[in-house]
């Protein structure tokens, strides 16, 4: 089972909500696998809780049954087998009761009732107001279907907006924790189990017995039996509709095509039908559109591009769908030998960029420079490309770096070829003070190393540690 590693914020924020004063009505969503229930059992463990999982039957189905957890919950044989036909009957039943402690209410996949009746979010409101909003009470709805949930409870158009005490949108669990998960293993390797497993726990879950990432790919990816073999599947069709227009998006991002007009020219489509799966894609996490850091008007900017944000897509996008036909005849072999032969080249490298950015934030507040950056991200232009670049915009400062995920160290020469391309930026060109800084999962040579001792504009970020 996996542990329960990270979420401390999110722990914060729901017993701050149950401290407050009265009631309190927390919205809580998140992408599928991403832990929500597992965050919520943490948090209810010490206290008086009724937890309520719905499901995807109808409005009274769900009714009935969160009928017969509200009166085990205040052990009630008279509301167990009472007839009731109505939501604010069971609200009411459980909040006359006399509690000890204050109660916990928590609704998890809250958007399945508000599917099978649309009318569900403005009984919810009725009920919040005459039967919790004046009660000591927490209420948590929680939901996966992120869109479901937006439109239901945050919306402005929802009955539920301005109702809510706080909101937690529930992301992946940052790499900085993996060594939490695999005590084992080095930098290196937790870095090759992040490429794939991409913070979402269930995944890691899965992953943690393998000894190496070739083995986890093979029992829990390539196995069609397997609980990975087809989850982007799984995620979208809940979220979207057209699923197949989704798919070929996110298959020729997959492929290279990172522009706009590219991925229009590929689908054979025009640039403009395609914003709002783009920006339906960006809600959902999946895809994010970058610009060079040092753009000035990002949302304008005409250099924009888009990547597969979510590590285990874009891992499944590049080995497993492409190659569907060999897994289902049986020769997953064959996809066994592309992906050892192309994973850290076409994957793992860009996931460690993702990575190093992570470090990148983690150095900024431990004060490795003499200021503070405000914004990182990469930098191109028609004919470079620096995997990383922060900027310091008031004190006009500018880092640059490069990260080689490597089998063999990095020299100098990757140090002077940085140093070429940093002149080719035109970032406060004429007022400005650049900074360096290379990370390697390999570490450094020797020459290197001793550059940068005597150099305070460089920095050495070694990865090989165990």
């Amino acid at each position: 089972m996996v542990k329960f590693v990270d979420r401390e914020a999110e722990i914060k924020t729901l017993q701050s909500e149950y401290q407050r004063g009265g009631s309190a009505l927390v919205i809580l969503y998140g992408r599928r696998r991403v832990g929500k229930t597992t965050l919520i059992t943490e948090f209810i463990k010490d206290k008086k809780a009724l937890f309520f999982l719905a499901s995807e039957e109808s409005e009274n189905q769900n009714r009935m049954a969160f009928k017969d957890k509200a009166a085990e919950f205040i052990n009630s044989d008279l509301l167990k087998d009472a007839d009731v036909k109505s939501w604010d009957v069971i609200f009411k039943a459980v909040m006359d009761t006399h509690f000890e402690s204050k109660p916990v209410i928590v609704i998890d996949e809250f958007q399945y009732i508000g599917r099978s009746n649309p009318a569900f979010p403005s009984i919810f409101q009725r009920i919040w107001e005459e039967n919790l909003k004046q009660k000591q009470v927490l209420v948590i709805l929680c939901g996966s279907l992120i869109s479901m949930m937006e439109s239901q409870t945050l919306a402005y158009h929802s009955p539920l907006y301005g109702r809510r005490t706080a909101q937690i949108r529930l992301k992946q669990i940052p790499f900085r924790y993996y060594g939490e998960f695999f005590h084992h293993k080095n930098r290196r390797q937790l870095i090759e189990m992040y490429a794939i497993t991409g913070g979402v726990p269930k995944y890691i879950e899965l992953f943690e017995e393998s000894s190496d990432i070739y083995t986890a790919i093979e029992d829990n990816v390539l196995n069609r039996s397997g609980y990975l073999y087809d989850e982007p599947n799984f995620l979208l069709q809940q979220e979207v509709s057209e699923i197949g227009s989704y798919f070929s998006i996110i298959k020729a991002i997959a492929a290279g095509n990172s522009r706009l007009s590219a991925i229009a020219s590929v689908l054979e489509v025009k640039a403009t039908g395609l914003t709002k799966y783009l920006k339906t894609l960006m809600d959902l996490d999946i895809l994010e559109r970058e610009v060079p850091v040092t753009e000035e008007n990002p949302e304008k900017s005409k250099k924009g591009l888009y990547k597969i944000k979510d590590n285990y897509i874009r891992f499944w996008f590049a080995f497993v769908y492409p190659n569907r036909s060999f897994i289902e005849s049986g020769n997953s072999g064959i996809v066994m030998d592309k992906i050892r032969k192309s994973l850290i080249s076409g994957h793992t490298a860009y996931v460690y960029e993702d990575v190093c950015r992570e470090r990148m934030w983690e150095l900024n507040a431990e004060d490795c420079w003499p200021f503070h950056f405000s914004k990182i991200g990469r930098w191109w232009d028609a004919h470079d490309e620096i995997d990383l670049a922060a900027v310091d915009p008031d004190g006009r400062n500018l880092i640059l770096g490069e990260c080689k995920f490597w089998q063999e160290p990095v020299g100098v020469s990757v140090l002077r070829g940085l140093e070429d391309k940093a002149v080719r930026v035109e970032w406060k060109k004429n007022d400005r003070h650049v900074w360096y800084v290379l990370f390697s999962v390999s570490g450094f040579t020797q020459e290197l190393r001793q550059l940068a001792e005597t150099r305070d504009d460089l920095l050495l970020c070694n990865d090989q540690a165990v």
